[in-house]
């Protein structure tokens, strides 16, 4: 199942109480107070992962919370911290304060680690309020409680080319012999009604290099007022760094009344869908490619052809079928990836985030009651 959206709160752990106490020993007549500090409570941290790939595992379980921390006990005993909960999420999530819609943090590299929710401070033990002319105090602090906050957590596919186009142009069977991805393929409008990722290699052992592609389910015109599958997928376009857009140049369909006249209207509508979604799409390096050729229209295929020639666009006739056109267009899209690829983002050190000490000494100074 693939879930790129979900809203999820969280509680950090609340402190623990600070004790009052009293060191009453046989031998110790002077024992004064031994009231102990209240542990941290612990933190919520969210960490992004290679191993996950959708958020499914927010949508069925979207409250979580870290453990409270210790009360503090006698003999100057302070209580234990809580231990912090680490959520895993994909890399190419977005994370929302879902009160205000500020965007928390982009999780754009594997490893990376943030606290979403810091635990509360443990409460000090009446040991810290004695004083020359104040021997025996009685004052303890209570613990503070935990962060609690509500997220929407946003997924968009971090993939190197998306494959664009109207619905049964060819879209999943071409990535089906591009790469090893198995996405559902019949003679339908919308069969795809989830994006699919696959992995292609170009060249020869030892000399290959790799990019992702992704298949978009088929936009029609109107998508970004919400016809059709509307602009659920269109955000995993955002981080593609190439665009191949397909254009159907058969006439299948026309049996059904359903075949597609005019193939510069079809690349026309489609580019105006992603420039009313985000004018920076339509800017994104773009391969047309002109699908069904085995059994193309003359005419269409022409007619495509010339208007690739007059806007100076990187043009492919294919056919995912008899696997005609393939190899040069798996090729023009790995150095197309390899020219506009952003520069390569290393993997950060699975570190751990640095947290506050579980027992903090606390201020010198203080003086007052819970």
């Amino acid at each position: 199942m693939f879930i790129d959206e979900a809203k999820i709160r969280i509680k950090a752990g609340d402190g623990g109480n600070g004790c009052m106490a009293f060191r009453r020993e046989k031998f110790v007549p002077k024992g004064g107070p031994s009231g102990g500090d209240g542990g941290h409570g612990g933190d919520v941290l969210m960490s992004s992962s290679l191993s996950h790939n959708t958020l499914v595992h927010f949508r069925f379980n979207p409250e979580h919370k870290a453990q409270r921390g210790g009360h503090g006990l006698g003999s100057n005993c302070s209580g234990s911290a809580g231990e912090s909960t680490t959520l895993k999420v994909p890399v190419g999530t977005l994370l929302y304060d879902d009160s205000t819609g500020e965007l928390i943090h982009d999780f754009a590299r594997p490893n990376e680690t943030i606290v979403i929710a810091k635990g509360g401070r443990g409460g000090r033990g009446n040991q810290h309020f004695a004083t020359s002319t104040h021997q025996a105090p009685r004052e303890h602090e209570l613990g503070r409680a935990g962060e609690e906050r509500a997220y929407r957590l946003e997924l968009r596919l971090l993939a190197d080319a998306g494959l664009v186009g109207y619905p049964n142009v060819g879209k999943s069977t071409l990535i089906s012999r591009l790469s090893a991805a198995k996405p559902k393929i019949a003679n339908y409008a919308f069969t795809t009604l989830e994006p699919n990722l696959g992995v292609v290699e170009v060249g020869d052992f030892p000399h290959t290099e790799s990019f992702t592609i992704a298949d978009l389910p088929g936009l029609i015109e109107g998508a970004h007022l919400g016809h059709g599958l509307g602009i659920q997928f269109l955000k995993h376009i955002e981080r593609t760094s190439v665009i191949v857009h397909l254009v159907d140049v058969s006439d299948s369909g026309a049996a059904e009344g359903t075949a597609r006249p005019d193939p510069v209207a079809d690349y026309k509508v489609i580019t105006d869908e992603l420039k009313s979604f985000d004018p920076a799409l339509a800017a994104k390096p773009t391969i047309l490619v002109a699908a069904k050729i085995d059994v193309a229209n003359p005419d269409k295929l022409k007619k495509l052809t010339a208007m690739a020639k007059r806007r100076k666009l990187p043009f492919f006739a294919i056919s995912a079928v008899t696997g005609e056109g393939i190899e040069p267009l798996k090729f023009a899209i790995a150095e197309m990836v390899a020219t506009h690829r952003p520069v390569d983002l290393e993997p950060l050190p699975a570190e751990p985030v640095k947290l506050k000490p579980h027992y903090p000494p606390p201020p010198g100074s203080a003086r007052g009651r819970a």
